[in-house]
């Protein structure tokens, strides 16, 4: 079993209430781990990738462990505690301004 912690707005698009759980059959990546998501939740599909190049919205990050992934392959397998579901996936939503 999987945890994801999603940001705010996607919990609200996804109409869950903290953190959400998925079975993930294979390796455990990001990239596993969105479609699991996707699948569970259409609604949030477009909304943390981009729907033509499937790559990550720049306001969005991914972090495992303590661990900034937002920049490493989708397809890279996550750190051991997050695939035994002891350590979350982390989604955050990033801010900027000017």
């Amino acid at each position: 079993m999987i945890r994801v912690v999603l940001p705010p707005h996607l919990r609200g698009l996804a109409r869950v209430k903290g953190e959400v759980t998925l079975d993930i059959a294979g390796t455990v990546s990001v990239l596993s781990v969105l479609d699991a998501l996707e699948a569970k939740y259409p609604m949030l599909e477009g909304t943390i990738r981009d729907h033509l190049t499937r790559q990550r919205r720049p306001f969005l990050r991914f972090f495992a462990c303590e661990e900034d992934l937002s920049h490493e392959s989708l397809d890279t397998p996550l750190p051991e505690a997050v695939a035994n579901g002891k350590e979350p996936l982390l989604i955050v939503g990033a801010i900027a301004g000017g």
